[in-house]
């Protein structure tokens, strides 16, 4: 059995941003659904504005990113918030303002916007 490998001493430290919120905003030029059809972009704008304005942006705090497929299209549009590995799903910019009071402020998942687990591509 191989050791473990140890972890290197910036892992020890505390990350550069507490959350990172990834937006799929792919968009499928062979008509397939994809998050871009359901208004991802405008849902990726508004968190960027509403995280900003709340003063949760920056370092030691919250990063909101763009990101390409993450190949769970069947629940689309979907966002994926890290460290704790949480996918969202959502509908408007309620839900995105649910999001970033609730997980991205106070660290407690909105469970009436999760993903199942089982929804894929």
């Amino acid at each position: 059995m191989t050791a473990p490998i140890p972890l290197p001493e910036s892992a020890a430290k505390p990350p550069y941003f507490k959350r990172h919120i990834f937006f799929c905003l792919n968009e499928r030029k062979s008509g397939e659904t994809s998050c871009a059809q359901h208004h991802a972009q405008e849902a990726f704008d508004h968190c960027k504005r509403v995280v900003r304005e709340a003063g949760l942006a920056g370092a030691g705090a919250v990063r909101v990113n763009k990101a390409g497929c993450l190949d769970r299209c069947a629940g689309g549009p979907v966002a994926v918030v890290y460290p704790e590995g949480v996918w969202y799903t959502y509908v408007d910019h309620s839900d995105i303002d649910d999001i970033v009071n609730t997980h991205l402020r106070d660290g407690q998942v909105v469970r009436r916007l999760e993903l199942d687990p089982g929804v894929g591509r």
